[in-house]
C-alpha cells in the first residue's frame, strides 16, 4: 500500500512539471467577442401548484441557446428558462414535489444537494432520468432554514451537465429565519448569487474538453459568471443587503470580496444559520459551498463597488447603490442556537483517504462502483469521520442528505474558523490537508438505496472519488 501511495503522489507532481503532459491546449483559443452590459439576472422564484396539500414543483430540462456575449447565442442546457433554472422557495414541514421532466437528447439526474430526504428521493447515480421520461422527489421537508441547490449527478456526465448549465437553488425557510430582522425580499435586498467560471471557445460556445491535466487540478475557466452574466450590474438600495451565494463551479476555489475590501458578516453555512454573525472581509468557498452574507450599504447611496474573486482578479458582480432603502433591517446579533454532537458520544471514527493517479482517483485506495456499498452507517449513530487528502491538489469531501460539523482541521480544534462552526455538507481539504467532523443519520433508513459520499470537484468526482453509504 505504501508503494502505491508513494507511485500516486510522484504521478501528480509529474502532471505539474511536464509541461508536455496534459498542457491547457484550449488557452488560445478563448472568445474575444463583447460582451452585454447588463443587469443582475435574478432566477425566477418558480410558484408552486397545490393538489391536495402538496406543493408541485414543475421543473423542464432542455437544450436551448443563451446570450453570454453580445450578437452570439451559446447552446446550452437549462431548466426552464436559457441557462440554470428557477429558484424553489419551500417551507419546514412543506409536503413537496419536484418534478422533473426530461427534454434532453440524454439520459441525467436530478440531485437536492443538502436536502435531508430518503434515498430513493435523492436524486443521485441511481435515480436516472431518461430522455423524454419523467421523476419526482416527494418528501416532506425535515431541516431548518438554508440556502440549498439542485443539479444533476449521473455517474461519469455530472461535470458535464453542470458546466453546460443545469443547477438552480433551494431556499428553505421557517419560523426561525422568519422572526429574524433579515433582509427578505427575494431579488431586492435578499439576493440569490451563483457564482462560476466557464470556457468559451473562439466562436462563443462554451468548451468542456479537460485534458489529463485539468482533470487532476479541476476544470477551472478564465470567464466568471454570476447568474449566467458576465460582469452584470446590481441596484441596490442603500441598506443591508443579504447575498446567497453557491460556488456553483466545477473546480475553482473562490476567494470573495468587495473592491474596497470593507468588512461584511457571515450569517450562515451550507445548512443553517451561524450562531452569531461573524465579521471578514474574505470568505473562501469551494465547488457546491455556500454562504449567506450581509453586507451594510446604509451610507454608500451613490457609491460604487465590486464583488470580487480575488485568487484570479476577477470581477463577479458590480454593485451601484442607486436606490435609497423602501425598509431598512437591523442584523441581529443572535441568530440561532444549534444542537451539537458531543465526540464522547461518537460510536465509532471512520477515515476516508482521497488520492489519484493519472486521472483517475480513489476513496481509500478505490474507485467508485455504482454496484459496490462501501460503507453501512446506523439510524441516529454518532459518527467522527476523518478526511485526509494526500495529494499535492486540492479536494473538497461532501455527504449527502444531512449535514455535519467540523471539530477539527490538520488535528487541532484551533484550525476550524468562526465561519466554519455551523452545520456544512461540503468542507474544502486544500492539498495535503485533513479534517475531521461529527455526524449522524437521522430519520431515513434504506438497506438497499445508497446515498453518496464524494468530492465535489466535479472532474475528480466523475473519474472515480465518490463511494456509497446505507443507513440501516
Amino acid at each position: 500500500m505504501k508503494k502505491r501511495e508513494f507511485l500516486t503522489l510522484s504521478s501528480v507532481v509529474a502532471l505539474y512539471i511536464m509541461t508536455g503532459c496534459g498542457g491547457d491546449s484550449n488557452d488560445t483559443s478563448t472568445y474575444q467577442g463583447d460582451t452585454k452590459d447588463v443587469s443582475l439576472p435574478i432566477p425566477e422564484l418558480l410558484e408552486p401548484r397545490v393538489e391536495g396539500g402538496v406543493k408541485h414543483f414543475d421543473l423542464r430540462l432542455k437544450e436551448t441557446k443563451h446570450k453570454f456575449f453580445n450578437n452570439i447565442e451559446t447552446e446550452t442546457f437549462a431548466i426552464n428558462g436559457t441557462y440554470l433554472g428557477p429558484t424553489i422557495k419551500i417551507e419546514n414541514t412543506d409536503e413537496v414535489s419536484i418534478n422533473f421532466t426530461n427534454h434532453l437528447n440524454e439520459s441525467t439526474t436530478m440531485h437536492g444537494h443538502g436536502m435531508h430526504v430518503p434515498p430513493s428521493m435523492d436524486g443521485g447515480p441511481h435515480q436516472v432520468i431518461n430522455s423524454g421520461k419523467s421523476w419526482s422527489a416527494r418528501y416532506r421537508v425535515n431541516q431548518k432554514a438554508c440556502t440549498n441547490w439542485y443539479h444533476p449527478h449521473l455517474m461519469g456526465k455530472t461535470a458535464d451537465h453542470v458546466y453546460k448549465g443545469l443547477a438552480g437553488l433551494i431556499i428553505i425557510e421557517d419560523d426561525e429565519s422568519r422572526a429574524l430582522d433579515l433582509p427578505k425580499r427575494y431579488g431586492i435586498d435578499d439576493i440569490p448569487l451563483v457564482l462560476q467560471d466557464r470556457k468559451f471557445d473562439s466562436s462563443g460556445q462554451m468548451d468542456y474538453s479537460p485534458t489529463l491535466r485539468e482533470v487532476m487540478r479541476g476544470y477551472i475557466g478564465d470567464t466568471f459568471i454570476t447568474n449566467g452574466a458576465i460582469k452584470p450590474t446590481f441596484e441596490a438600495e442603500a441598506k443591508e443587503i443579504r447575498f446567497r451565494v453557491l460556488n456553483g463551479s466545477n473546480s475553482t476555489v473562490y476567494e470573495l470580496g468587495f473592491s474596497d475590501n470593507r468588512t461584511f458578516k457571515q450569517i450562515a453555512t451550507d445548512n443553517s444559520f451561524l450562531e452569531t454573525p461573524v465579521s471578514l472581509n474574505r470568505v473562501t468557498l469551494s465547488p457546491g459551498e455556500r454562504a449567506e452574507i450581509v453586507v451594510d450599504l446604509s451610507n454608500d447611496f451613490g457609491a460604487n463597488l465590486t464583488l470580487l474573486e480575488y485568487r484570479y482578479s476577477k470581477i463577479f458582480l458590480k454593485i451601484d447603490i442607486n436606490k435609497q432603502a423602501a425598509t431598512t433591517t437591523s442584523l441581529p446579533n443572535t441568530l440561532t442556537t444549534l444542537d451539537k454532537l458531543n465526540p464522547i458520544d461518537a460510536v465509532r471514527t471512520r477515515s476516508f483517504t482521497l488520492s489519484g493517479m493519472m486521472g483517475s482517483f480513489e476513496i481509500n485506495g478505490k474507485s467508485m462502483n455504482i454496484n459496490r456499498i462501501d460503507e453501512t452507517m446506523k439510524l441516529d449513530a454518532i459518527e467522527i469521520w476523518e478526511v485526509k487528502n494526500n495529494m499535492m491538489v486540492d479536494h473538497n469531501f461532501h455527504i449527502h442528505a444531512t449535514h455535519f460539523m467540523i471539530i477539527q482541521r490538520d488535528g487541532s480544534a484551533l484550525n476550524v474558523a468562526e465561519n466554519e462552526k455551523g452545520y456544512k455538507d461540503v468542507v474544502y481539504i486544500p492539498a495535503n490537508k485533513s479534517v475531521k467532523f461529527i455526524v449522524k443519520m437521522t430519520d431515513y433508513t434504506d438497506e438497499n438505496t445508497p446515498y453518496m459520499y464524494h468530492c465535489h470537484f466535479l472532474e475528480h468526482e466523475d473519474r472515480g472519488m465518490m463511494g456509497q453509504f446505507i443507513v440501516s
